[in-house]
């Protein structure tokens, strides 16, 4: 196996066979030992934070897999914390797209204006571009468009897909009486350019909360898995 990228929560390695495996760490984002999803530090390592984003993604895409949505995964060794997955191209350096369906987060510090923390928001999507230096900053359709990222119509296709898979999520979750606030996801292309999401569905990149309390990412985890 030949290390390709090393990030902050899984290391990345090549396989002869062309495909890709992603090993996950027990890193997990935020700051002063607090985490945080939408965070560009690493804030904590917490022992098997791993293995149980890795169980979730596994139990997400292979549900993705029934709705026939497209994504990059083949399949996971939970024991060694690692997944295999079709090799797909970021978009530019990266893109993060968001679905958020409360104000919390950065979407009320930018907005707190207008919206009372925590207000309903209708599957509202955006687009932020990985670029850890300059905080990740939010970026429109036209200039997607206009810097070649992203075509006008790669766009409105990232959004929908975007909002059937965090509906799927939101549906998932609310079976265990779990509200999704908001959650971040990540899509390439594949060799035919077919747009695929990659990279994980864990706690770790979703805000979610039951009766009223903040679910940590190894407790959502244990809720949505137990038997």
């Amino acid at each position: 196996m030949n290390l390709v990228y090393s990030g902050k929560t899984k290391d990345v390695y090549a396989l002869e066979d062309g495909n890709y495996l992603l090993k996950f760490k027990d890193d997990m984002t935020g700051e002063d030992g607090v985490f945080d999803p939408g965070a560009n530090t690493v804030g904590l390592t917490v022992e098997g934070a791993g293995r149980a984003g890795l169980r979730l993604t596994k139990f997400f895409f292979e549900r993705l897999a029934e709705e026939n949505i497209p994504t990059h995964f083949i399949d996971a060794n939970i024991e060694d914390a690692t997944m295999t997955v079709k090799p797909a191209k970021m978009f530019g350096n990266g893109l993060e797209v968001i679905c958020r369906y409360r104000a919390v987060g950065s979407f009320y510090r930018r907005y707190g204006m207008y919206v009372e923390e925590g207000q309903p928001l209708d599957a509202f999507v955006e687009v932020t571009i990985k670029d850890d230096k300059r905080q990740d900053p939010p970026i429109s359709e036209d200039a997607l468009d206009m810097l070649g990222i992203l075509s006008k119509e790669e766009y409105q296709e990232l959004k929908n897909l975007t909002k059937k898979i965090s509906q799927i999520v939101k549906d998932e979750l609310a079976k265990k009486g779990i509200e999704l606030y908001d959650i971040k996801f990540e899509f390439g292309r594949l060799a035919d350019n077919t747009i695929v999401l990659i990279d994980e569905i864990s706690g770790g990149n979703m805000r979610a909360y039951k009766d009223g309390k903040y679910v940590e990412p190894l407790e959502l985890e244990k809720i949505m898995l137990a038997e």
